[in-house]
């Protein structure tokens, strides 16, 4: 694994949120909560990273991620550059390192890199110049670490706490990058219970999610659950993707308002999105009052201000 942090212990790079500590952890959300602003409010803006240049390299379609990666570098007073890597040289043959150190002598500070392949962005980050740092904005099916911060950050917020907690991650857990960062997140930060729900075929494998309670049965793993966060069939990563039924599905492992009131009475419902309503998440749910979906989407940029604002050296 690529180191992350400097000689000094300070963090450079962040590809992966597993090991890192509870303080360092806790001292991201504790920054990313400064920045956090309500709708109608303007937003936070500042000069932290007035000369600093930030490249988008995105070679898989992405709105969320990559828009707040966008504002937030340029609430900061960075420039950003976006790249569509798809319409780049690489599509004559060009390696993505060969594409970084092109950019890198453009005088490019921070790679924010989004791939399908595992390994991409902790290959850039061991080969970068040493002012240089990698953001992982979701590598394969590997991790999203400021996913997982979000998703820590919106749960902080809402329930006052993480440690104690009752957490269900339900859905493609095989092939999310989110389920894994939220895992390590949620479990360095003191979650009581972590549960994956999931049908057998999308369930992890046994060397991974240790110590997570698993079923295959929905209303058990939603029985009083804190928070139940939904995610969505990663078609995109299977083989035999035609195999799967939406309505059957959705009949099996769709949340429900009834299904809902299996979990704790105030639970909390998230999605990390793009969300396929009527598959994973029935609408009233997604739209309902113990919905913090729109959170999430909110804390994303504040959590990728804090991120940038902490890995850029002054």
């Amino acid at each position: 694994m690529t180191r992350q942090t400097r000689a000094d212990g300070s963090l450079r790079h962040l590809l992966t949120l597993e090991g890192l500590s509870r303080t360092e952890l806790t001292m991201l959300l504790d920054r990313a909560q400064e920045y956090v602003r309500p709708l109608g409010v303007r937003p936070p803006v500042s000069r932290a990273l007035a000369g600093i240049t930030v490249a988008n390299l995105f070679t898989e379609p992405s709105t969320r991620t990559r828009v707040s990666f966008e504002l937030a570098a340029k609430r900061l007073g960075a420039d950003v550059a976006n790249l569509e890597m798809q319409l780049s040289s690489r599509t004559k043959g060009e390696s993505m390192l060969d594409t970084v150190f092109t950019l890198e002598s453009l005088h490019v500070d921070v790679f924010v890199i989004r791939d399908a392949e595992a390994g991409v962005p902790g290959a850039v980050a061991a080969s970068v110049a040493p002012h240089v740092s990698v953001l992982s904005a979701g590598e394969g099916s590997v991790a999203h670490p400021t996913q997982g911060l979000l998703d820590a950050l919106t749960i902080r917020q809402r329930k006052g706490r993480i440690a104690g907690l009752t957490v269900a991650i339900v859905g493609d857990i095989r092939h999310s990058r989110v389920a894994r960062s939220a895992f390590h997140a949620l479990a360095t930060l003191d979650v009581a219970e972590l549960r994956v729900v999931a049908p057998a075929a999308l369930l992890p494998g046994a060397d991974e999610f240790r110590g997570a309670a698993r079923h295959t049965d929905l209303d058990a793993g939603l029985r009083g659950a804190d928070v139940v966060m939904m995610l969505r069939i990663q078609r995109e990563r299977m083989q035999d993707e035609a195999q799967l039924d939406a309505a059957e599905y959705f009949r099996e492992f769709g949340l429900t308002s009834e299904r809902l009131r299996l979990a704790k009475p105030d639970a909390l419902v998230m999605h990390p999105q793009p969300m396929n309503r009527g598959v994973e998440i029935a609408s009233d749910v997604a739209d309902g009052p113990q919905s913090a979906i729109r959170d999430q989407v909110r804390n994303g940029v504040a959590v990728r201000m804090a991120v940038l604002a902490t890995v850029v050296r002054p």
